[in-house]
């Protein structure tokens, strides 16, 4: 589990993970210069820098369908439990040729495809993940109308995109909230009156 810090945790490592295995060629040709980054919706609305680069823009976080039923119950001393979220991100890619648009995103595609989960090890430690954390990164198939109101939302007219879900991530009840319970105001009781 992770604290506040799980979500953009989450993001930040995954293209630390693809900026740190982008390889200078590959098949014995030389790959395109390529910059990966996460972005926010301003910094995307804003950013009209040239370059070959693939961003990451995380457009949906959703409270996961499983966990959301599984909290614990309430017993004296239990707060609720983690809450469990899974995080939509699009991939898009920003090429000064076809080419190198392509090739880039194809091989972030691959790196994902091949190494699809994220442990403790490589995730930034600033979210406070559990040794045994695991964050599952899948491929999401988003239709092309949700696609395209996601690119007429946005200033920059569309980009090559593939969608993701990073999941589950956990984050930590905020335990200092459980140490306060709820305040009884008053307490009844029901008898017979004396005679």
């Amino acid at each position: 589990m992770a604290n506040v810090f799980g979500v953009h945790s989450v993001g930040s490592s995954i293209v630390t993970f693809l900026r740190n295995t982008y390889p200078a060629s590959s098949g014995g040709r030389p790959m395109p210069a390529c910059d990966f980054e996460l972005l926010s919706a301003g910094q995307l609305a804003a950013d009209a820098e040239e370059g070959n680069r693939v961003t990451l823009f995380l457009y949906r976080i959703a409270v996961n369908e499983h966990r959301r039923q599984s909290a614990r119950l309430r017993e004296d001393g239990a707060g609720a439990g983690p809450l469990g979220l899974d995080l939509h991100y699009l991939m898009s890619a920003w090429g000064m040729t076809a080419q190198d648009e392509q090739v880039a995103l194809t091989w972030a595609l691959r790196q994902l495809h091949q190494h699809p989960v994220l442990d403790a090890s490589s995730l930034t430690p600033d979210a406070g993940w559990d040794r045994e954390e695991v964050i599952q990164i899948v491929p999401s198939e988003l239709p092309t109308e949700d696609l395209m109101r996601i690119w007429d939302a946005l200033t920059p007219s569309y980009r090559l995109s593939v969608s993701w879900v990073a999941r589950l991530v956990r984050i930590d009840p905020d335990h200092d909230a459980a140490l306060f319970r709820p305040v009884v105001a008053g307490r009844f009781a029901f008898g017979r009156e004396a005679p």
